[in-house]
């Protein structure tokens, strides 16, 4: 019976890095199925959906724990997942300004959105060189919710932030 094991990783960026995970989950038996990497201010972090014999979980921690060049979190996950959900898709952005983030998660809290993935960065403006920060989130609600009250309140965070964001159904 085959386990999923979450893979977290971070380390000083160099070459080599997903070799050498990559090659330690292969030795154990483990299957690399989904996972994104960045370089983010000189680290290289990432996150990894691995599935694993259950027998090798054990074995598998520990060789990605003795790997010289990253710190490594393995968590086991029941794989459960809400297939009666409904998909939205939220995109932000405006001027960089501390907070977005925060504020425009707590608003998708109070309506019990659960956020499946949330990519962001920042740009240069064209024409200012203002920094712009740039949000992309993949969310899930309950199969009757109303998303009309959700719009209200992320359309009064858009006008006090002074960021354009875009809610929407997923695909």
């Amino acid at each position: 019976m085959s386990q999923f094991l979450i893979v977290t990783v971070i380390g000083d960026d160099k070459p080599g890095l997903v070799e050498q995970l990559s090659a330690a989950i292969s030795a154990q038996g483990g299957n690399w199925l989904e996972g994104s990497m960045s370089r983010l201010a000189g680290k290289f972090a990432g996150i990894v959906k691995v599935g694993v014999p259950a027998d090798k979980v054990a074995s598998l921690r520990e060789a990605l724990g003795a790997l010289p060049s990253l710190k490594v979190t393995a968590e086991l996950s029941d794989e459960c997942t809400n297939r009666s959900a409904r998909r939205l898709t939220l995109s932000l952005v405006g001027l960089d300004r501390i907070g977005i983030v925060r504020e425009v998660s707590q608003a998708l809290a109070r309506h019990a959105v659960n956020v499946e993935k949330l990519a962001t960065h920042t740009s240069s403006a064209a024409m200012s060189a203002e920094m712009l920060f740039h949000a992309a989130a993949e969310l899930t609600v309950a199969e009757g919710f109303d998303t009309t009250a959700l719009q209200r309140d992320l359309e009064r965070l858009s006008n006090d932030l002074i960021v354009d964001i875009t809610l929407g159904e997923s695909a």
